[in-house]
This record gives C-alpha cells, structure tokens and sequence, in this order.
C-alpha cells in the first residue's frame, strides 16, 4: 500500500514467488530498471511469497528495503492463482499486472501491454505465444502441450484468446474486484479460468504477440498441470451450462457488449445458423409437400422444426446464453418470431398460388426461400433488440474510463494476506 508521502501507483506487477531465492534478485532488478527507465507513471512491483521454505522471503525483503517502489508480501499457502488472487484484491493500482519470475517474455512488451487499459479500450490483456508476430524459442514437448490445450478450450469453452497460460497478463482493477471472487481455482487454472470468464461476460481481451524464451530451469510439473487443467475445464464448463456464472450481470455493471460479442461477430454467427435452419425448413417443406396436399401445412410444419433449432443455435452460439435458465421463455418468444416468420412465407405463397393455380415444388421452394431470406433482418433484430437482449447492448462499444493517474482504486486487504513489507 502506499503511504501519504508515496504517489499512489498506476501500475502493480506482481511476481508470484514459491522457492526462488537464486532468481527473484536478478528478476525485480531487472523490472524495476526497466519500468524506471520506460514507464513515466508511478508503479509497484509486489514480490507475493507464496509459502516458501527458503530464503526467498529473506531476499525479497531486501530488495524492497533497496529500491523504491518494490513490496513483498508472504502468503501462508502455496498456489499461483491464490498469490494473484489476494494480491490484486488487496492493491490501491488501477491497473494490475503479473509475470513469472524467470522473465522469459521479453520486457519490451510490457509497455504494450498496459497501455490499451490505461486508455479504457481493453479490460484484460495477455501476452500471445501463438499470435502473430510473436517469436518463441522452446521445445517440442511443452509446444505441442501448448497448442493443444488451447484446442481443446476453443473447442470445449468457444475460447477465442490464443494462448491461455503465458505468464504475462494485466487487468484493470474494476474488472478484477468483479471477476476474481468467482474465480475458483488457487494454482495453474487461474489464468485459463479468468480468461474464459471475461471473455463471456463481453469484455475485451487485448492481446500482445510476445518474444519469449522457454526457461531450461522450469520446475512446472508439465503433466500434472495439464491433468489439473483439463479438470478446470470439465468445471468451467459445467458451470457455465448450468447458468451458476453471472457472466450476463458483470456485463452489464461493467458497460461492455453483450456476452455473445459484437454485433458484426453476431451477424457472422447468425448467418451461419441461418444456413443451417433455412437447409431445414426447405428440407422439410419439400419433404413434407410431396406427402400432403396443402403446401400451407407442409410449410408451417417445417417452419415449425426450424424455428425451434434455430432459437436453440442462436441462444447458445450467437448470443452466448449458457445453461438452462430462460430456455423455455426464449423458446415460446422464438415462436413469436416463427409466427412473424410463417405470416411472411404464407403470404408469399398465398400470392403465388393467386398468380399460378398449380406451382411446381420448386417454384414454390424457391418463394418461400425468397420469403425466409427477407425476414432474416426482422428475426435479427427481434433476438437482439428483445430475445437475448442484456441491459449492455444499448452501451456496446462504450470504452471503460481512462485510468486516472492520481487517483487510487479503492482496496481491501484478502485476509490471505499474513504480512506486507513496503
């Protein structure tokens, strides 16, 4: 914390630290040279000791009596998430930052880092090693874990950041005071689990192509993290289904778009839905049209099938509604839309039938496709303007206010915390 006599800082980076009392000197010498020498703000660095066994705690109090703006603090149980977790929780910095105490990101990036948060356009930021224009130096075995792993969430959490655990991330301490107390995880997960939570709730994640070098010295247990990891997934994701995450409410404290992302990213999304109801409702029209002798009745009935898909596709992957909460209302007001819908189609072929007495199958697909692709922008709009409408889509686009570079972020000490050296 700083005193009356200190300039609150914009910027804390925390070091989270268990056992490295050959490393952590060099690693905050090193930071704090290059956040003097770069960063024109007043900053923090905050060694968090995670119960080591070692001199750490000894050498961390020592730089902090040596240098100006380095902190300690001593945590009475070991995990990476848990050090982070306190730490942020207990800062007065508007923007709160970690790396890993081995430094193999590239420091340069930093600057990059914290600076789209500072200007209020991003609310997260990471650092990529698989993003363009990021160079990496490390072995095969940790690279093809790292690409897999984010497959799988992309796959199992529609994660759309790309690289979930680089040591190198920064938040604004608004996003975090509302993110953190639902972050579950005290170790490796942290990271993944914060990300996928911002991400739903419609905030925006910066990212930073990185350079970085693999440490040779890494202590990770590489196997175990990933076990620990793909638990944390088959969690989150439970979580997310069942609707115990109130991603929709931090979107809306927190003046962002909507969960589900843009709106040139929901046009996208529900397009594609679109394809695959429209290949339904024609599919089935010209099924059922071969069976009964009204194509009234065959088209209300695979309109019916349709719609039902199609509000089921788009709550779940347009609009990134989770879980089972409000389904049947959304279901009944889809069928809203379908009566909408099937108004324009029936009237379409109630033309047709006036200008030709008996259409081919065909002729009259293709009508009534022509009747569906122009009630796309009213089912569209009637989704998002009322369907899967959140209090954050009338603000969607509003930037977060700048950090103010005098003025602190309210705190409150985690009771995690056993003790602070300044």
């Amino acid at each position: 914390m700083s005193d009356s006599t200190t300039p609150a800082p914009v910027l804390d980076v925390v070091i989270p630290v268990h056992n490295e009392q050959h490393t952590v000197g060099a690693c905050v010498r090193r930071l704090h040279q290059h956040l003097v020498h770069t960063f024109p703000y007043p900053f923090r660095i905050t060694v968090a000791d995670n119960a080591s066994t070692d001199a750490t705690a000894l050498v961390a109090s020592g730089l902090a009596a040596e240098l100006p703006g380095v902190a300690v603090v001593r945590l009475a149980e070991k995990g990476r998430g848990r050090a982070l977790k306190a730490v942020w929780l207990a800062s007065d910095a508007p923007i709160l930052a970690y790396m890993d105490v081995d430094l193999s990101t590239d420091l340069d990036a930093l600057w990059p880092l914290v600076a789209p948060l500072m200007s209020g356009h991003s609310d997260l930021a990471i650092g990529s090693r698989l993003a363009r224009g990021a160079r990496v130096v490390r072995g095969a075995k940790r690279e093809v874990i790292s690409r897999g792993y984010n497959l799988i969430l992309r796959g199992a959490l529609g994660a759309r950041f790309t690289d979930a655990q680089c040591g190198f991330k920064a938040i604004r301490a608004d996003v975090a005071a509302e993110l953190l107390p639902l972050v579950e995880d005290t170790t490796w997960f942290f990271d993944t689990e914060l990300l996928v939570l911002a991400q739903r709730s419609g905030l925006r994640i910066h990212e930073v192509p990185v350079d970085w070098f693999d440490d040779p010295d890494s202590r990770v247990d590489v196997v175990g993290t990933a076990l620990d990891d793909l638990r944390g997934v088959l969690r989150v994701r439970r979580s997310l289904a069942s609707g115990a995450l109130p991603v929709g409410d931090i979107a809306a404290r927190l003046g962002r778009g909507t969960p589900g992302g843009s709106t040139w990213q929901q046009l996208q999304r529900f397009a594609a839905v679109g394809v695959v109801s429209t290949v339904i409702h024609l599919g089935l029209f010209a099924a059922l049209s071969a069976g009964v002798e009204s194509a009234q009745v065959a088209n209300l009935v695979a309109l019916l099938i349709a719609t039902v898909a199609n509000t089921a596709l788009n709550r779940r992957w347009t609009f990134g509604i989770q879980g089972g909460r409000g389904a049947a209302r959304h279901q009944v007001q889809g069928l809203v839309i379908f009566g909408i819908t099937w108004l324009m189609t029936a009237a379409a072929l109630a033309l047709l039938h006036l200008a030709v007495a008996s259409p081919a199958t065909t002729v009259q697909t293709a009508v009534v496709a022509l009747a569906t692709a122009a009630s796309t922008a009213v089912r569209f709009v009637a989704m998002r303007s009322w369907m899967f409408r959140t209090p954050t889509t009338l603000g969607e686009g509003r930037p977060s206010a700048p950090v103010p570079h005098t003025e602190a972020a309210a705190s409150h000490l985690s009771p995690e915390v056993t003790s602070r050296v300044a």
